[in-house]
């Protein structure tokens, strides 16, 4: 395991790239196994390539998300209610993966 430093989070992607990395690819695959494949590969390339994980002392790890998330996802048939509550379910996987890969379950 790689120590966290709140601080060094600040430049994530120059101190904890493969960590980042990894918790996507497992949040990937427990969504897999759980919903439909097709939207969640969507979501993954459509719109979490342009999520970027955040670091609050207070708040822990969160997920921001690109604007209009439904809207960029381009060749699924998904109304939008399954579509954001789907997401949300996403991003509260990759938090959680964060918080194990760096060892900050409460």
């Amino acid at each position: 395991m790689v120590e966290f430093d709140p601080e060094k989070f600040e430049d994530k992607y120059e101190h904890y790239f493969p960590q980042l990395q990894r918790a996507y690819k497992n949040a990937f695959n427990t969504m897999n196994e759980a919903y439909d494949s097709t939207l969640i590969h969507g979501i993954d390339q459509q719109v979490l390539n342009e999520s970027e994980p955040i670091y609050d002392p207070d708040e822990g790890f969160t997920v921001t998300l690109p604007d209009d998330p439904y809207d960029r996802l381009t060749g699924v048939v998904v109304d939008r209610e399954t579509f954001e509550e789907t997401l949300d379910r996403y991003t509260e996987e990759i938090e959680t993966e964060l918080r194990q890969l760096f060892e900050l379950t409460e």
